[in-house]
C-alpha cells in the first residue's frame, strides 16, 4: 500500500512539473508589435505581412557603428545560406550617414528601411546593433541584448572598439544561426 502511495505521489509531482514549465514557456512567448516603416523604394513594410512568411531577422544598425559593421558579411553569409526561408530587414537608427549607399556599395542583400528611430523605441533598442530574430508567429525567438557577455581575448595590447568587434561578431553570428536552426524545426513540415 506505501509503494502505491509513492507512486502515485510521484506521478502527480511529474504532473504538476511538467504542466508548471508548460505555463512558464507560455507566459515567456513575447510577440513582436507590429509596425509599418518606408522602404528605400517609397513601398510601405508592415513587420505582420513580412513576417508570416519566414523567419525574420530585425537588424538595428547605423553606419557609424563598428559592431554592426562587422556583424553585417555573417548576416549576408546567413541570407545566401538560408536563402528565401529567412528576411533581413536592416532597420537604420541614429544615422548621420548615408545608409543607402552604404548598403549598396557593400553588395548586401537586405531589405533596408533608413528611418527606423521609432521602431527602435518601440522595442527598447538603445544602442547598435541590436538583432531580434522572430517566427513566422512574429514570436520572439531571440534578443542579442539576452545573450551572456563574452570574454574579451588576452592580447595585452588595448582594446579597440573595431577589435571588440571583431571578436564579438562571430559569437554573435553563431547564436543568430542557432536560433534561426532552431525556429526552422519547428515550422511545420520540418525535419
Amino acid at each position: 500500500m506505501t509503494q502505491r502511495r509513492w507512486i502515485t505521489g510521484y506521478f502527480l509531482c511529474i504532473c504538476v512539473l511538467l504542466l508548471t514549465s508548460g505555463q512558464d514557456a507560455a507566459a515567456e512567448r513575447t510577440v513582436a508589435p507590429d509596425w509599418a516603416l518606408a522602404t528605400v523604394d517609397g513601398r510601405t513594410l508592415r513587420l505582420s505581412e513580412e513576417a508570416r512568411q519566414q523567419t525574420t531577422i530585425l537588424f538595428f544598425w547605423a553606419t557609424w557603428c563598428p559592431y554592426c559593421k562587422a556583424l553585417m558579411p555573417h548576416l549576408q553569409s546567413m541570407r545566401l545560406e538560408y536563402g528565401d526561408s529567412i528576411e533581413i530587414l536592416a532597420i537604420n537608427i541614429r544615422e548621420d550617414g548615408d545608409p543607402v549607399e552604404f548598403i549598396q556599395s557593400a553588395g548586401y542583400d537586405f531589405t533596408l528601411l533608413p528611418d527606423g528611430d521609432v521602431v527602435a523605441e518601440t522595442y527598447g533598442i538603445e544602442g547598435t546593433p541590436g538583432v531580434i530574430v522572430i517566427d513566422s508567429d512574429r514570436v520572439v525567438q531571440f534578443d542579442l541584448r539576452r545573450l551572456p557577455p563574452l570574454a574579451p581575448p588576452a592580447s595585452g595590447q588595448p582594446a579597440t572598439n573595431v577589435s571588440k568587434a571583431a571578436h564579438l561578431a562571430p559569437y554573435w553570428a553563431a547564436e543568430i544561426r542557432k536560433s534561426i536552426d532552431s525556429t526552422m524545426r519547428s515550422y511545420p513540415g520540418a525535419n
